[in-house]
């Protein structure tokens, strides 16, 4: 037994709950009691628990967008400017390579910021940038 219900009880459950509660506001005549679950005549917009944000969500989505191509640029030019800076001093070839990886990755996760996939991006620059940790504890 693993615990879950099954998905047909689920819907005679709510069903039977919402119409306890449409009983309950029949006998009850509205003297400002307050209400959790919202009732199907109501013309209210709020009324399907949106109150609002859908306005927001495309300003806050192209804003994850600007912030996850930025960052993986800017991450992928220090990385690239640190793979030069030690390909010319004395560091072991390893080292320059894992920023190079490391920008790489992060160019990666700008790419795909751009084009919306943040979550996916924002863990493409984690890993980018512990890449260049190890470069950088190598030298």
């Amino acid at each position: 037994m693993s615990g879950r219900t099954d998905s047909d009880t689920q819907d005679g459950i709510r069903t039977d709950a919402i119409e306890a509660h449409d009983t309950d506001d029949d006998t009850d005549t509205d003297t400002g009691s307050t209400d959790d679950m919202p009732r199907p005549d109501c013309d209210d917009a709020d009324a399907d628990g949106d109150s609002g944000e859908d306005e927001y969500a495309g300003e806050d989505a192209r804003q994850a967008r600007w912030t996850a191509a930025g960052t993986g640029a800017l991450l992928t030019l220090a990385g690239l400017a640190a793979a030069l800076l030690r390909l010319t001093g004395p560091a072991p070839a390893l080292v320059p390579a894992a920023y190079a990886l490391g920008a790489a990755v992060c160019a990666l996760a700008a790419l795909l910021g751009s084009r919306g996939r943040t979550r996916r991006a924002l863990w493409l620059l984690i890993a980018g940038v512990m890449v260049m940790a190890v470069g950088d504890q190598l030298d």
